[in-house]
């Protein structure tokens, strides 16, 4: 089942309009997000992010319809899923220019969620495509995604599991599909919002929530350099909530700051259970 014009519906009775531009252009958005016990964990972060992106593009997005498809398939089922919220600008004539009025086309799936997705472990790569700050495609999660696809594949042909991407200026900017967080004894830090970093959601949990256990936060460009000496490096993204990154290339990372890991999914993990009445994250 998922959520299609405004109900619910098999997939066999969904009809795709092929001069949609979300399909021809990548002319869209997406989110997603995880709930469990039909909760949506952080869905008003999700949808101020979604409308604000969808401003930035001149999309006029209804925030009711986007809560709606998503409280509906959250509903379908208590077991724990990953919601993937689309929307397209619409159709539209052949060419580049949105049309004047654009009747976007709204959408969401779920697919299954299992404990083992949450706090893993995980390589990175180095890799060829970076970040570039004056492409909207950096900072927003646009149906336009094939630079984490590619990224993501050329990782996984180093024998990584992951990538690592950096910004044109050469500074770290994220993973293929998740923010990074650098720790220094007590010092936690974050490549800042450039432009070629997404607003993560994850990323902005934890930086509400590091101060509380003792982490002095910033936000600032990051060298691979930095990242290499650290004594703890994660990344964090919305379905899988942190990961501990354990290697880069050939270069394996510290293991030295177990205790601020284990806060740190302590916390994330607390936070899950106060929204998502009582569920219990154990990877």
């Amino acid at each position: 089942m998922l959520w299609y014009k405004e109900k619910l519906v098999t997939a066999d009775e969904v009809k795709f309009d092929l001069a949609d531009r979300g399909l021809l252009l990548g002319d869209g958005l997406f989110e997603t997000l995880t709930a469990f016990n039909h909760i949506p964990f952080q869905l008003e972060a999700h949808l101020d992010r979604m409308i604000h992106s969808a401003q930035r593009l001149g999309m006029n997005l209804d925030r009711a319809v986007l809560q709606e498809a998503v409280l509906a398939v959250a509903g379908l089922d208590e077991a724990p899923c990953v919601i993937r919220l689309t929307a397209s600008r619409g159709t539209g004539p052949r060419g580049l220019a949105p049309p004047e009025h654009a009747t976007p086309l709204v959408f969401a799936t779920r697919a299954p969620w299992h404990n083992a997705m949450a706090f893993g472990q995980a390589k990175l790569a180095t890799v060829s495509i970076q970040r570039n700050p004056t492409s909207p495609t950096s900072s927003m999660k646009t149906l336009a995604y094939l630079d984490p696809v590619l990224s993501l594949q050329e990782a996984k042909a180093k024998g990584a599991d992951d990538a690592l991407i950096v910004s044109t200026s050469g500074s770290i900017a994220c993973t293929s599909m998740a923010n990074m967080f650098i720790l220094n004894r007590n010092s936690l830090v974050t490549p800042a919002l450039d432009g070629s970093v997404l607003p993560g959601i994850i990323r902005r949990l934890i930086l509400d929530l590091a101060p509380k256990l003792g982490f002095i936060v910033s936000e600032r460009a990051c060298s691979i350099a930095e990242l290499l000496e650290a004594d703890l490096v994660v990344a964090s993204n919305s379905v899988r909530f942190l990961t501990r990154i354990i290697g880069v290339d050939d270069w394996p990372l510290s293991n030295h700051s177990s205790e601020a890991w284990m806060a740190l999914k302590n916390a994330v993990a607390e936070s899950v259970s106060q929204e998502c009445k009582g569920f219990a994250l154990t990877p």
